[in-house]
């Protein structure tokens, strides 16, 4: 049963694999300029009808695994697990937006969750974006239950609609980081903060709210790898479990906060070093026992001597920068939302897309995950699934796997729109693994050598593809 929290390199080839499904005769209400330091909730709005206005409902819906299902290496649970919805409504036509606690939600079930979903709610299969957390602290493997947990949050968004209007803003935080280090004298990688590597800082917002003013929902999108509490084999939402929560309590009522993963592929938390000492701690001891692991780490805490007083000291420290980073995201969330929102719209249209890319794939023939060039032979192409929501002048662009942040920049600045993000691990998971930029092939950075793509494709196809989806829902039917 689900635990119901809150209702409410060559080219690429090209495929479009979904008709666009625009909505008729509803005109799109452009947001107007940002209004510094007016919150949203007060701007005035001419009323509509509710059949041509903007309708919105949201729910939470805790998806933590039993005790007794978790695996040997977990210890017990630090914070709870949630599935986060969205669903809005305009003019007949639905979308929803789902964000779960979890590492990946593979793409079967994304498969039946959508099918589902425009099978018993009516939204359909284009106009929906799964999107995943990427939590590093949480089992992989779930039970059949846990799809009936995730449609849950949607049938109960779906059940909550209501008049409402949205409002987009924008502000900006701190907490991530680059993480690729080129050393300058011997030019190999090795992880850590790179203050001066490409990082996007961009906090996205869009407030959904009731005629009133009433906080529904918030749709937030950042970019931060979720893997502080990765060492502690204790199950957690992470940075933004922690942030969703900080939200959620600050607004109060039945306000749900559902995070978008901006792309993360190489952006950590910038405050991190427990992590790169316990891992230090780990080699040692795997060394004492006559095992090197320095190229090889093993998952989660695994092999940790936790009676060691400073592997305890660093965990417990591990525990509190979730909350702490949780917080300050969360607090310029609430500040956008407050004092950074533009014109707040009653009107807007709703259209989705989907496509299908193709790169060339490779298949690595050595192992290691240090900053040496990994050998490789040709592999079957790799195809990455692009999803495109958009509600009026807000756009969401969805990719199916792990993405560098630069490419996502490109894909805001070649936009049309000025409302544009980007999520990624949304609709699937694509069997690439890393998607680094163009530029990032040159350096033998982790993810980079895990690849499973030729350089010289990816990062063009992606952009091009997801503004040509947008291209498309620009018709005159969904303006």
């Amino acid at each position: 049963m689900a635990r119901s929290q809150q209702s409410h390199a060559t080219g690429p080839s090209f495929r479009l694999t979904s008709g666009i499904l625009a909505l008729a005769a509803i005109g799109s209400l452009a947001c107007a300029g940002a209004m510094p330091g007016v919150a949203a909730a007060r701007a005035p709005v001419t009323s509509v009808p509710n059949s041509a206005g903007l309708k919105v409902g949201a729910a939470r819906v805790d998806v933590t695994p039993e005790d007794a299902s978790l695996p040997r290496n977990f210890h017990g649970v630090l914070d709870r697990l949630y599935a986060r919805a969205i669903v809005v409504e305009s003019g007949g036509t639905r979308a929803a937006m789902v964000t779960v606690d979890a590492g990946a939600l593979p793409t079967p079930i994304w498969d039946r969750v959508s099918a589902r979903a425009a099978r018993e709610l009516h939204i359909p299969v284009d106009h929906m974006l799964l999107t995943a957390t990427h939590t590093h602290s949480v089992p992989f493997v779930r039970d059949a239950s846990y799809e009936d947990e995730i449609f849950e949050a949607l049938r109960e968004a779906a059940a909550a609609l209501q008049p409402a209007r949205m409002a987009y803003g924008t502000g900006v935080s701190y907490i991530n980081v680059n993480r690729n280090i080129i050393d300058p004298v011997n030019h190999r990688w090795w992880e850590g903060p790179n203050y001066e590597g490409p990082s996007d800082k961009t906090v996205a917002v869009v407030r959904f709210e009731t005629l009133a003013g009433d906080p529904i929902a918030i749709y937030y999108n950042y970019g931060v790898h979720a893997v502080i509490t990765g060492t502690l084999d204790l199950v957690s939402g992470d940075i933004p479990g922690a942030t969703s929560r900080y939200i959620e309590e600050s607004l109060g009522g039945d306000a749900v906060a559902v995070y978008s993963n901006g792309a993360a592929g190489d952006q950590n938390p910038i405050y991190f070093q427990q992590t790169y000492d316990l891992r230090e701690i780990r080699i040692r001891d795997y060394a004492a026992k006559g095992q090197d692991i320095s190229n090889a780490m093993p998952p989660g805490g695994e092999g940790m001597d936790r009676s060691n007083p400073r592997v305890v000291m660093l965990m417990n420290q591990q525990k509190q920068m979730i909350l702490s980073m949780g917080q300050m995201l969360g607090e310029e969330v609430l500040h956008v939302s407050r004092a950074g929102l533009e014109r707040p719209v009653a009107i807007a249209a709703i259209e989705g897309a989907q496509a299908i890319v193709t790169c060339p794939g490779r298949k690595r023939l050595d192992q290691g995950r240090a900053g040496y060039a990994g050998t490789y032979q040709d592999a079957d192409a790799v195809p990455i699934r692009l999803s495109l929501l958009r509600i009026g002048d807000t756009v969401i662009g969805g990719v199916d796997a792990e993405i560098f942040t630069t490419i996502a920049q490109r894909f805001k600045r070649e936009s049309p729109l000025k409302h544009t993000m980007m999520t990624t691990l949304t609709n699937g998971v694509a069997p690439s693994g890393y998607i680094p930029n163009d530029a990032a092939f040159g350096y033998n950075t982790f993810e980079v050598v895990s690849s499973r793509l030729k350089p010289g494709c990816a990062e063009t196809a992606i952009v091009d593809g997801l503004v040509g989806l947008i291209a498309k829902t620009g018709s005159p039917a969904g303006r």
